[in-house]
């Protein structure tokens, strides 16, 4: 009889699987000693909870008898949830790139008994159709190949791991400041004008290829930059991608308009498009902007904070159907609203009778645009009892885990966005999240990566600290608390203790965690920016809020062995030019005497992309070499703030609103 082990597992992912005919193993020791033991080669299934084409695949074949059984008789089955264990989804899906396939979830990889991948794909129909073969029958022929043909797959594992281990050339790569200008000028060809995000189908919002324009507008004052940025996140807002009723931004739109999402929303897109809004009406004072992050930051507050951190994620799917939570027919509307408010909603957000996809209606407002907020009133409470009635649906599934890295963007967010715009509550919420991580989620001075159910999955990899640090240095200079500063030196000591790569960069896993076939360093951006270049803003930040230079010494030889990779495909390593384009204009202010607190937070309503914010209580808190300290011992007793760029500070600024003329002034 088949066993499912994943039952005893805490991954939403897992369980969702525990009741399979399928003979599953979680990925660990115990399951590839089964396939040494037995010599059966693994069939390894990622996904992740909120994935749809993963329950699409779970019901076709997962869950059916005969395919089951295949399964159990020529493979050990490992399931794994990419989100608890991305070091494992990494490596098997850089094995299918190399493969020559795109790539996706759910990703289904065939490994050698060692765990060494063979071949693989992502979905795979029960049944031959969408051009790919039926799920039994490639089952039974990698099968046979192993069996039959043993130099065919010795000539796979030897070439996809060949090829997994070779490092970009480290030879030093020319980027300053004139290649990120020409860079951006590349980047903005590639955007639709009429719908922003880059041209075609499907949109995702690529959030780091945004703050790439954004910073080339602040860089050279040039509006097309801020025009393309602000377009694209008004149609987001206005689009179906949004969720008009209860908030939040889905993972990306299947079509070019950003009407139709594929539902499910992931905390990490939501953290950095929150960012991005509060640049956004920083600038232009649009109050669109502020109402998509006000509305978001209440969804997350709602429905993602479990246990004192954020949720991973909502599923796209209910009652086995997507969408089906969200969409809505104008029958409901009348009878919810009543005729004449649900024709006047209706009207608004491009309700039909017909619907506007696939017979049912996704709210959006993309017809009527620009648009006034002037309706805003009305259709609040309209949106309100929706949102009751919705209420009472039966929801999509949350996927409540705790992962560092996620919490980490999430924590960040809050804190900037937070003191940009004057939302104190924001950073209480990123307070306490900051402390559930840095509590429950450590072991002494390390950080793990998931938490659920009181069982920690331990120890994390460098994306983990790599967001954590980001987050406390957030955080630090929100409050002005030295705790915060105190747990990013130290996160910054153990992710340069365990994961440092001798070639320059960091690697994803710990050097005492589990052994894999390889350890890999990701320079690449994928949803998220890369762990590396978060780690090279960190560290040029610490420099300047610790006095030590050490840091910025480690930041320009990181940013020296990744932007070589940069240089090879630059859609892929915004977040990389991002660094560069801070270390390259980072800007510090120090604020000192009685009124630091108020001329502090008056620095922090400025953009935070490329300022740090420090409060000095005298000038001996202050490196000896550093250039406001002189300055600093003249400074007024009421209080001042020098604006500084490397080695050369302003004089003190008194009054708060003259820290804008100072930056501008100072800004390289």
């Amino acid at each position: 009889m088949p066993e499912n082990r994943l039952a005893r597992e805490t991954s939403p992912y897992l369980i969702q699987h525990k009741d399979n005919p399928v003979d599953w193993w979680p990925w660990g020791p115990e399951a590839l000693a089964e396939a040494q033991r037995t010599g059966k080669p693994i069939l390894l299934s990622v996904g992740y909870a909120a994935c749809h084409w993963c329950h699409v695949m779970a019901h076709e074949s997962f869950e059916n008898e005969a395919t089951a059984a295949v399964m159990n008789d020529l493979f050990v089955n490992i399931k794994v949830d990419r989100e608890e264990r991305p070091e494992i989804d990494e490596i098997y899906m850089n094995a299918l790139h190399l493969l020559g396939e795109q790539g996706g979830w759910p990703l289904t990889m065939f490994l050698t008994p060692a765990g060494e991948p063979v071949w693989g794909g992502t979905y795979f129909p029960k049944t031959s159709r969408y051009g790919r073969p039926a799920f039994v029958d490639i089952l039974r022929e990698v099968s046979r190949t192993f069996r039959d043909e043993p130099a065919k797959i010795e000539n796979n594992r030897t070439a996809i791991l060949a090829r997994l281990a070779e490092r970009t050339a480290t030879a030093k790569t020319a980027i300053g400041r004139p290649q990120l200008d020409q860079l951006a000028s590349r980047f903005l060809g590639l955007f639709d004008s009429e719908h922003g995000g880059v041209r075609g189908a499907p949109k995702f919002p690529q959030a780091s290829i945004l703050e790439f324009l954004w910073r080339a507008g602040e860089r050279t004052g040039d509006e097309r930059y801020f025009d393309a940025v602000e377009l694209t996140l008004a149609r987001m807002c206005e689009g179906g991608i949004y969720d008009h009723l209860g908030g939040g931004f889905s993972r990306y739109s299947v079509d070019e308009r950003w009407l139709v999402p594929h539902f499910e929303k992931m905390l990490y897109d939501n953290a950095q498009l929150l960012e991005l809004l509060a640049l956004a009406h920083a600038r232009s004072k649009n109050p669109l902007y502020l109402v998509r992050a006000r509305e978001t930051v209440a969804w997350l507050a709602r429905e993602m904070t479990p246990e004192g951190g954020f949720a991973s994620s909502l599923d796209a799917d209910s009652e086995g159907e997507e969408g089906k939570f969200y969409v809505w027919s104008r029958a409901e509307l009348d009878e919810v609203l009543g005729p004449d408010e649900a024709a006047y909603f209706a009207a608004h957000y491009d309700v039909t009778p017909a619907g506007n996809f696939e017979g049912h209606n996704i709210l959006n407002r993309l017809k009527r645009l620009p648009r006034s907020m002037d309706d805003e009133g009305r259709l609040r409470v309209l949106r309100e009892k929706l949102l009751a009635r919705r209420s009472k649906r039966i929801r999509p599934g949350l996927d409540d885990k705790v992962l560092a890295d996620w919490n980490g963007l999430m924590i960040a967010a809050l804190a900037n966005a937070g003191c940009l715009l004057g939302e104190s509550e924001w950073i209480a919420m990123a307070e306490r999240a900051f402390r559930f991580v840095s509590e429950s989620m450590s072991r002494g001075d390390r950080l793990g990566h998931s938490w659920r159910d009181g069982r920690l999955v331990f120890p994390g990899i460098s994306s983990d600290y790599a967001a954590m640090i980001r987050a406390a240095i957030a955080l630090h200079q929100a409050t002005g608390q030295n705790t915060f500063l105190v747990h990013s030196r130290t996160w910054a000591a153990e992710i340069e203790q365990h994961h440092a790569d001798p070639r320059g960069g960091y690697f994803l896993t710990a050097d005492d965690a589990a052994a894999m076939v390889l350890r890999l360093a990701i320079a690449r951006d994928d949803a998220t920016p890369n762990a590396q270049a978060v780690t090279a803003q960190n560290l040029v930040r610490l420099s300047f809020l610790s006095g030590d230079d050490r840091y910025r010494e480690r930041a320009d030889r990181l940013l020296d062995s990744i932007l070589p990779q940069a240089a090879e495909n630059l859609f892929m390593h915004a977040a990389t030019l991002n660094a560069l384009d801070l270390r390259l204009r980072h800007i510090e202010i120090v604020t000192t005497g009685q009124r630091a607190d108020e001329l502090a937070a008056a620095a922090l309503r400025l953009s935070f992309l490329n300022r740090t914010v420090l409060r000095a209580a005298d000038p001996d808190a202050l490196q000896p070499a550093h250039p406001a300290r002189d300055k600093m011992k003249a400074a007024p007793p009421e209080g001042a703030a020098f604006v500084c760029v490397g080695e050369t500070c302003s004089l003190p600024v008194t009054d708060p609103a003259g820290l804008v003329a100072a930056m501008q002034a100072a800004a390289p």
